[in-house]
């Protein structure tokens, strides 16, 4: 079984240059552990629940494809501003926070620049979900 993710877990992208952070916003009564919310499938929300993962390495990012124009073919990263184009996938179909799915070191959501991005740590060491 994998871990739930709490808020702080380590997030990373396949075409981020490091990791970033997860925050996951409590809603109605917040599942806590060691006083941290765990996530939902629904936190996914970029700059509030995906931070930025420093530069963006894909030509399919226009801002990435634009500067690598300018510089007549020579690959220039930009900073990443995630384009999430769904929820977390798959989440716990049986630990339900708030009557959403429970989000699981297992999921991964993805970028419309074509990045998929995954939990690299948790942020917590104690709550498993199936």
């Amino acid at each position: 079984m994998p871990l739930a993710v709490a808020n702080g877990a380590q997030t990373m992208c396949t075409f981020g240059m490091t990791p970033g952070t997860f925050t996951a916003i409590p809603s109605g009564t917040p599942i806590l552990v060691d006083g941290k919310p765990l996530g939902k499938v629904t936190d996914n929300v970029p700059m509030l629940n995906i931070a930025p993962f420093n530069m963006c390495m894909t030509l399919t990012n226009p801002t990435v494809a634009s500067a690598t124009a300018a510089k007549l073919g020579v690959f220039t990263p930009m900073p990443c501003i995630p384009v999430i184009t769904a929820p977390w996938v798959p989440g716990s179909p049986t630990v339900l926070n708030n009557n959403v799915p429970t989000l699981h070191q297992g999921c991964t959501c993805l970028c419309a620049w074509g990045g998929s991005i995954s939990i690299m740590n948790p942020g917590q060491t104690k709550v498993m979900v199936p």
